[in-house]
């Protein structure tokens, strides 16, 4: 995903949604304005699940939470699924998983139809590889995105060297982007 993996903060201001409410005990029945920064209460209600969710996650190795899972292509709903080769949903968190990159699969940014197909490739790869092993999780973070960042490893090898070794994917972020 380009370079998705940079732990920089949005700079995008929120937006400001004006409520009114009435006052409680108000006679005059006048109403007050409120601003309510939506985006951010929002932010900081997901921030806390992915921090619930990810202090399950940092167990010692030898702790290491064992995953067997049934993932889909994402669609509508995006609970459990695959974006692409480098974007997955577990149990409602959206993850980056780190270390490796994959051709986009929804535009050709620089390799036309090729990078397309090739993204596609890499995208079904990875879902058949979550679906057909168990597989442990260890978090490094949150990208630019508000993805939280993971590595997945089946039987101790990274999903991302896997899907290297087999072509469809490159060492993020100083692999050469061989599909443009």
């Amino acid at each position: 995903m380009g370079s998705g993996n940079g732990h920089t903060g949005s700079n995008s201001r929120p937006h400001i949604m004006q409520i009114r409410s009435r006052r409680l005990g108000d006679r005059s029945g006048e109403q007050r304005r409120t601003l309510c920064y939506l985006p951010q209460m929002i932010h900081n209600r997901i921030t806390a699940a992915i921090i619930m969710f990810v202090a399950t996650l940092e167990m010692t190795p030898a702790q290491a939470q064992e995953w067997n899972v049934r993932f889909a292509m994402c669609g509508r709903e995006r609970v459990t699924c695959v974006v692409d080769g480098d974007t997955i949903w577990l149990q409602g968190v959206n993850l980056r998983l780190e270390s490796y990159d994959t051709p986009e699969p929804y535009n050709d940014i620089c390799g036309g139809q090729a990078e397309v197909a090739l993204a596609k490739q890499a995208s079904a790869r990875l879902l058949q590889l979550l679906n057909g092993n168990t597989f442990t999780v260890a978090t490094g973070g949150e990208d630019r995105y508000g993805r939280v960042l993971m590595t997945i490893r089946i039987r101790g090898t990274d999903v991302g060297d896997i899907l290297i070794n087999e072509g469809l994917a490159r060492r993020w972020p100083d692999g050469n982007e061989f599909w443009c």
